[in-house]
């Protein structure tokens, strides 16, 4: 009896065996039914459910000038598409309506007749179309009219109207200071101020439901987004766009002239370190000059004679010269540890004092020197170089700044004559911008400022940062040795080797550098022929009152004219002239009317009202040249021959800069801008109390200083 119960048992569990095996083989069988005879049906589905959160891009911040003139904005572009098979688009009201929209639709982009319009929207209803490209790159006026339209008028879900934003970047003066600026790409470093102020420009991006449907889409399924993003903030930077302007075209115009491959200016405010212009051309295939490569921060190299001035500060900072010692230059060669040292005067200069040699750019005067008191302690030499922040990066905002380079003897690549050579701007590197760092310090009595490229951060009228000058040395030498090397500095001006950039005007002081620029293979010569020269400028004005200080490097100009009095010289004069022609504060009380007015045939005319001032000049026959034609508000620089007139841009809910005006103009402006004006003194306006770019507060007084 047991027997048979167990054998009942056996039986039955075969019986479970067999239906749970029969089971599985059901589901193993659905499951390759699915994936092979059901697969694409059911992917399609899946795909058509599936939903996600996007992320929205955020308007990005705005970058000005420091007079409040954009720079960089990014303007909306939108992509309009149309749900042909939205609920509430009923037949009645797409039959009814097709007409219109599509004669509408014709009108507004002009690329096809309403008949094509109204067969393409037709044919994407009949097939279900659920995100029908109507038109990529639509402005913001055309995406306003576009929602007035037929069918659209009723929105997306009686409409079918689909509106996505895009953010183009945009540089309203195209390629002026473009690679300072620079930009923020996809899968490319971000470069310039674009890049370095990234976060805050960026803002915050914004979430939106999406619909992942046929073909790959993603349509939105809402109106609104679900989570708005937050624009960037506006970065205000320190350059001035007049002055930027002179420079790029100063630049330019020598650059063709000696058919250069490429060259950089900088010009930095001497008492805080604001960079007011920067200006990087180089040569294309074609021949025309464009913003590649920032030179002026990245490109380290060997600065040539413009370093005498550290050397010989570092003398006379150890006690070891006075400007008047004399020095014996020779006949024009001298021998160091077996290399022959040229100076560039046939038959040399002889006997002649530091001041003179620093002057005349005696190679062999200044390596003397050196040889005399350093010969036996180079390491001293290197250290009283280093103590000036020479070797090390200045540490600005923008990336790319080029390494600095000064040797020491515990250098592999140190030499007996090692020393001699950095003495003269050799086996040293540095970049324009360090170089000029440099100089801006001796124009500030040894104070080493940072260059500033941005002022303050700012959320609309609010102010989220605002950033000081840095002091980045409080002295890197005595007030004396300030003093002898400004000296120096105006003598290379006075009777030196840039005596062509003397006027009766103002003073310029600073140091030509001419330097032959290495072979990375074959050294200097390249097989004794083609040698490539680098030209450079880099000194400050007024020499009795520094304001500005600056930097002009060509590289390699091929018209056999090298030398930098002539090829970078000319760039820095032609800055300085126009700077100083359009900068009151400069002047100060230093010259009167009268005296200005002397120095022309041609009357001073204060800064205004385009169309006045060219019906004024019209009946007094004096020839006048606008930048442009159509502007309101104008700054004029009178020439020998001519008066110019540059642009004065007015902005908006922004305090105007009016320096140079009249009384009159400035009240009117002010006062329709929502100022209330106060005056002091007469004349033409000199100093105002509030910042032009600063945002304005309706009401808010603004103290006006007259010359």
């Amino acid at each position: 009896m047991a027997e048979g119960r167990n054998k009942e048992m056996l039986n039955r569990s075969y019986v479970v065996y067999l239906a749970i095996a029969l089971l599985g083989c059901a589901i193993i069988g659905k499951v390759i039914f699915i994936q092979v005879v059901e697969g694409s049906y059911w992917r399609e589905k899946a795909e058509n459910l599936t939903t996600v959160y996007r992320d929205i891009e955020a308007v990005r911040g705005n970058i000005y000038s420091d007079d409040g003139s954009m720079l960089a904005t990014s303007v909306p572009i939108y992509e309009v598409r149309m749900d042909l098979n939205a609920d509430g688009l009923v037949d009645e009201v797409f039959n009814e309506e097709i007409d219109s929209l599509a004669t509408c639709l014709s009108n507004l982009f002009k690329d096809r007749s309403p008949l094509e319009w109204k067969r393409d929207l037709v044919t994407a209803r009949q097939e279900g179309a659920r995100y029908h490209l109507i038109k990529r790159r639509v402005k913001f006026h055309q995406m306003k009219q576009l929602r007035e339209f037929p069918i659209f008028n009723r929105g997306k879900y009686k409409g079918g109207l689909i509106v996505l934003q895009q953010n183009r970047r945009e540089r309203p003066f195209r390629m002026l200071a473009a690679r300072t600026i620079g930009y923020e790409r996809d899968g490319v470093t971000p470069v310039g101020l674009e890049g370095a102020y990234s976060d805050a420009l960026g803002g915050v991006s914004g979430k939106r439901l999406m619909q992942k449907i046929s073909g790959g889409l993603w349509m939105p399924i809402n109106d609104e987004n679900e989570v708005e993003p937050q624009d960037g903030y506006d970065i205000h930077t320190t350059i001035n766009l007049n002055i930027q302007d002179v420079a790029e075209n100063a630049l330019l115009k020598q650059l063709q002239r000696h058919d250069a491959h490429h060259g950089c200016v900088i010009l930095m405010e001497v008492a805080t370190g604001e960079v007011k212009a920067i200006a990087n051309l180089s040569k294309g295939e074609d021949g025309g000059y464009y913003e590649y490569y920032n030179y002026a921060i990245g490109e380290s190299a060997e600065p040539g004679s413009t370093f005498k001035l550290p050397s010989l500060i570092v003398a006379l900072e150890d006690g070891y010269i006075d400007l008047k010692d004399s020095i014996d230059a020779g006949d024009g060669t001298a021998e160091f540890h077996g290399e022959t040292m040229r100076d560039s005067k046939k038959g040399g200069y002889g006997k002649i004092s530091v001041e003179e040699a620093f002057a005349y750019s005696s190679n062999i005067g200044v390596m003397r020197l050196m040889e005399k008191y350093y010969a036996n302690e180079p390491a001293k030499f290197i250290k009283g170089l280093r103590r000036m922040n020479l070797g090390e990066r200045i540490g600005i905002e923008i990336a790319g700044e080029g390494q600095p380079l000064i040797k020491d003897p515990s250098d592999k690549s140190w030499s007996l004559i090692s020393y001699l050579w950095t003495s003269i701007g050799y086996e040293v590197r540095m970049t324009p911008l360090q170089t000029l760092t440099f100089y801006n310090a001796i124009a500030n009595n040894g104070k080493m400022m940072r260059p500033q490229f941005v002022r303050k951060v700012t959320d609309k009228s609010a102010v989220i940062q605002s950033f000081e000058s840095v002091v980045m040395n409080e002295r890197i030498c005595s007030e004396k040795t300030a003093k002898a090397a400004q000296k120096l500095l105006e003598s290379v001006v006075d009777y030196g080797t840039a005596t062509n950039l003397k006027n009766g005007n103002y003073k310029i002081a600073g140091k030509t550098g001419t330097a032959r620029v290495a072979n990375t293979n074959e050294g200097y010569t390249k097989n004794g022929a083609n040698i490539t020269y680098q030209a450079s400028f880099a000194g400050y004005f007024p020499a009795d009152n520094p304001k500005y200080s600056c930097i002009v490097v060509v590289n390699a100009p091929n018209r056999s004219v090298y030398y930098a009095s002539h090829v970078a010289g000319p760039i820095f004069e032609e800055i300085a002239d126009k700077v100083y022609a359009t900068s009151i504060n400069i002047h100060d009380e230093l010259q009167s009317q009268d005296q200005i007015t002397a120095l022309t045939r041609l009357p001073v005319s204060k800064s205004g009202y385009q169309r006045d001032l060219q019906t004024v000049f019209e009946d007094l026959q004096i020839q006048t040249v606008s930048s442009n034609p159509e502007n309101k508000w104008v700054v004029t620089q009178t020439g020998q021959e001519k008066v110019e007139m540059g642009r004065r841009n007015i902005i908006e809910n922004l305090v105007p800069n009016v320096k140079g005006m009249s009384a009159q103009d400035a009240v009117f402006i002010l006062e329709n801008a929502g100022l209330k004006v106060k005056l002091k003194g007469r004349g033409m306006i000199k100093e105002q109390s509030l910042l032009p770019g600063e945002r304005i507060r309706q009401g808010q007084e603004i103290i006006l200083e007259l010359s």
